[in-house]
């Protein structure tokens, strides 16, 4: 005959519960989830500090605090880093301006006022030559006093009115030096131009009293010519009405009635002007109208 099967027991399975439990919550266990825990932050903290992203027109360089500077150059997006031993230094590599202004002496000695606008940006190979070497601020290290010592070099070389006159000239030979002396510092020239040209006072002074006599020469130049040609005018007109007067004096010689004539257009001419714009009546004898030609010759 077959044995029952016994009966749970249920205060030993509610006493193994109770146990578990205890060791699940107990203090050896909630120092584990605490360095759990720990351990979970640290990692995030890491993996973000790890990640760095470079924007559209810059570049970066970074610095290992074990190898030192990195010569490779990282470019836009995203880029890692060893946390606390790697730091990433980034660079605007898009052009940008500066404008410079500067006083000098022509070649005549003439004080010269110049500022000079200049477009640059850095060597995209060489970021980590720029900051070893200049560092992050190198515009601001190097190209003023190089601006300037450039301009200097280069208005010696003119008049002060050839600079006026060859502007363009002066800009381009600028803008060639400076290239040159740039690429020493691993710094690319985009464009220069004069942006403000003056001289100085006595200088304006002097250009504005040249202008003036000028002016002055070419008036007087103007009445000369002017009285020339009254001269050559008067004697033209003298010499026309003495070669009329003969030629009036050999036809009344040659032909009496050339004087006829003549008084006959006078007459008409005297009705025409008396009929326009003459008001009322006028009554003139025949022989100032040269009337009566029919009958005879006019009185004298």
């Amino acid at each position: 005959m077959s044995k029952a099967p016994p009966a749970p027991d249920f205060s030993r399975i509610a006493a193994e519960v109770r146990k578990k439990l205890n060791q699940s919550f107990g203090a050896g266990s909630i120092l584990g989830m605490a360095s759990l825990a720990s351990v979970s932050l640290v990692g995030a903290y890491g993996l973000y500090h790890s990640v760095y992203f470079v924007r559209g027109g810059f570049r970066a360089v970074k610095f290992n605090c074990i190898t030192g500077l990195h010569e490779r150059t990282y470019g836009e997006g995203a880029n890692f880093a060893i946390p606390f031993l790697e730091t990433p230094v980034i660079f605007d590599i898009r052009n940008r301006p500066i404008e410079v202004p500067t006083s000098s002496g022509s070649r005549d000695l003439q004080t010269v006022n110049m500022a000079v606008r200049v477009l640059f940006q850095p060597s995209t190979e060489d970021l980590h030559h720029i900051y070893r070497n200049i560092g992050v601020n190198y515009a601001e290290t190097v190209l003023p006093s190089l601006i300037n010592e450039i301009i200097r070099a280069v208005i010696a070389q003119f008049n002060a009115a050839d600079l006026l006159i060859k502007r363009p000239e002066v800009s381009h030979q600028i803008a060639v030096m400076l290239a040159e002396r740039a690429k020493r510092f691993k710094i690319e020239i985009t464009d220069v131009s004069i942006t403000q040209m003056s001289f100085g006072k006595e200088y304006t002074n002097a250009v504005e009293a040249k202008q003036v006599a000028q002016q002055m020469a070419e008036r007087a130049k103007f009445r000369v010519d002017q009285a020339r040609l009254e001269k050559e005018a008067a004697i033209l007109l003298a010499r026309g009405e003495a070669e009329s007067a003969t030629l009036v004096g050999n036809a009344i010689k040659s032909n009496p009635s050339f004087l006829e004539l003549r008084g006959l257009e006078a007459a008409r001419k005297i009705a025409k002007v008396l009929r326009e714009k003459g008001q009322g009546r006028y009554f003139l004898d025949s022989e100032s109208l040269y009337l009566n030609l029919k009958s005879g010759q006019p009185s004298r």
